[in-house]
């Protein structure tokens, strides 16, 4: 008998799915609203011209080996990520209590941070997170000991936006000293982020209850267009004194999905702390995975630290920001022209990749089964699916799911 004969089977996140289901179907106007991640306007996964230009020079460098990097990454890759977040005359840069180690993607960030709290962080017992959030974040902070996974309210459904007053009152009301994760733009997945006028109104409430932020960074540049725009949550409060983490991610915005590329940036109250911080975050690497990978962080240092392929890698985040801000109009316009009930100003309101389009779960079950348009049940929809070509069909499809869906 089988020592593992116990063990049940676990579903697949509903994400990945739907998005199997998808590319099974046959049906010709099926359309896929499920996985975060960009699509150009056919509809097809782009490769940036700066990272095939990279891969092409760092093909034709001689000088390149194939030896491990050490457990930190690539020291080019993660300073420059680092002054990326905080600023190129960051006085945590300057003052060297800004440090920083490549992880695998912003997964393997937010891994080794959370790891890293729970055996550090003095009386960590709840993690708040928002509701709602990035379904691996729960996955996560479940499975650490003692650690207690807590959600603060962020979405309000009867105004489909941001519930300032809520997340206010349950940040104060939570455990003093309590971890506070927080998407710094683009937030996944309702696409809604506070104002900086608000943004320093958690910042008060956070110090006052002696919190430690730690900020999901994946989707730097996808809500504004500009680096420093939507970065500047994340400066608001080093500029206020705190210690804090950020969690970055460089698959959206290089489009390095499967080279898992990630940073984990901590910013102490001195270097040395700092620093003595960063060699157990390496000790928690070396007992995981050992060391990074070095190929999709030699792309993305070319691209950070070369003044050129600089430039031409802004040039394609701006570009991915202005397609997903036209999907949001196509969306817009066509649910307008079809009459679906309802506001649908919210569409245009939400940043990023993601919508939080209020439909409800027996309306997307509708769509998924008689439209074969796939989205998560909750609602979230990924705006890079939606093109100037299928954006009639899918508002069509969904003036019909609010008509004719049973609720239960």
């Amino acid at each position: 008998m089988s020592a593992f004969s116990e063990v049940n089977y676990v579903d697949l996140p509903a994400v990945f799915a739907l998005s199997a289901r998808h590319d099974a179907d046959p049906h010709p106007e099926k359309v896929k609203l499920t996985v975060g991640a960009y699509r150009n306007e056919a509809g097809k996964p782009w490769v940036l011209p700066v990272v095939k230009k990279a891969e092409s020079m760092l093909a034709a460098d001689e000088t390149l080996n194939k030896e491990y990097l050490s457990m930190g990454g690539l020291q080019s890759f993660t300073d420059a990520a680092t002054r990326l977040v905080l600023g190129e005359n960051s006085r945590l840069v300057n003052e060297d209590r800004a440090v920083a180690l490549q992880t695998l993607s912003g997964t393997g960030a937010l891994h080794v941070a959370f790891q890293f709290i729970s055996q550090f962080y003095p009386g960590c017992k709840d993690i708040l997170v928002s509701n709602p959030s990035w379904g691996n974040h729960k996955l996560m902070i479940d499975r650490l000991p003692g650690v207690n996974f807590v959600q603060y309210a962020y979405y309000d459904p009867e105004t489909m936006g941001f519930d300032l007053e809520g997340m206010c009152r349950d940040l104060e009301a939570a455990q003093d000293g309590s971890v506070v994760v927080l998407h710094a733009c683009a937030h996944n997945p309702t696409g809604i982020d506070p104002t900086m006028e608000q943004w320093l109104k958690i910042a008060e409430v956070c110090k006052k209850k002696s919190h430690f932020p730690l900020f999901d960074l994946a989707y730097l540049g996808y809500a504004s267009g500009s680096f420093d725009q939507d970065a500047a949550s994340i400066r608001l409060f080093a500029d206020l004194g705190f210690e804090f983490i950020v969690c970055q991610s460089f698959a959206k915005i290089m489009g390095l999905y499967c080279e898992r590329i990630g940073c984990m940036i901590f910013a102490g109250q001195t270097a040395e702390i700092s620093h003595k911080c960063l060699s157990q975050m390496k000790i928690i690497v070396r007992s995981i995975y050992s060391n990074p990978p070095a190929h999709g962080a030699r792309i993305a240092s070319m691209c950070l630290n070369n003044r050129d392929m600089r430039a031409e890698w802004e040039d394609c985040v701006k570009e991915m920001h202005a397609r997903i801000r036209r999907s949001r109009s196509y969306l817009h316009t066509a649910l307008k022209t079809a009459n679906a009930p309802g506001s649908w100003d919210h569409i245009l309101a939400q940043n990023g990749m993601f919508s939080y389009t209020g439909l409800t779960k027996a309306q997307c079950e509708l769509l998924i089964e008689k439209h074969h348009v796939y989205l998560l049940k909750s609602g979230r929809i990924s705006m890079c699916g939606i093109t100037q070509e299928n954006a009639k069909y899918v508002a069509n499809a969904i003036h019909d799911a609010i008509l004719n869906a049973k609720e239960n």
